[in-house]
């Protein structure tokens, strides 16, 4: 009679459908980072909650623990296309209540907005300045029909 040890094996975790995620993870576009957890702490979410594009999270399934890629998205794969029914007009006046009353807005700038319920908030891109200083703004995601890099380092699967 032999005695061996247990053979036991461990498997390291991988993304699926659902998993809760601690990462840190870089967004950019052509013109730079909208976001980079790099070089702080790292972030926390949920696959399927909406916190990453649907594109982006399909991209995450299967990667192991561990795992730091960079992931490259053709234009429009990531956000989607701009969204031309996404552009409003907003008076100067409801501009001033909401923010700075003397801020000049320029052509790029990115813009929070409170949400109705006040819980939260939504970015506007300024796309025009009007002389009475009315403001369109485009809501579409600021990254729609841009080519994306999403870098990430999968630090734990749950």
């Amino acid at each position: 009679m032999t005695n061996s040890a247990p053979m036991t094996t461990t498997s390291v975790p991988s993304v699926q459908a659902g998993s809760f995620l601690t990462l840190h993870y870089r967004l950019a576009g052509p013109a730079g980072d909208v976001i980079n957890t790099f070089n702080g702490k790292p972030g926390t979410l949920s696959l399927g909650t909406g916190e990453l594009s649907p594109a982006i999270e399909e991209l995450l399934i299967g990667l192991p623990e561990g795992t730091h890629t960079t992931l490259e998205l053709p234009a429009g794969a990531a956000f989607g296309e701009r969204n031309p029914e996404m552009q409003q007009w907003v008076a100067r006046k409801l501009m001033n209540e909401l923010g700075d009353p003397h801020e000049q807005y320029q052509p790029g700038d990115v813009v929070q907005f409170p949400t109705p319920d006040g819980l939260g908030s939504y970015a506007g891109s300024v796309v025009q300045v009007r002389e009475d200083g009315a403001v369109l703004f485009d809501f579409s995601h600021p990254l729609a029909g841009q080519p994306v890099t999403f870098e990430v380092k999968i630090i734990g699967v749950i």
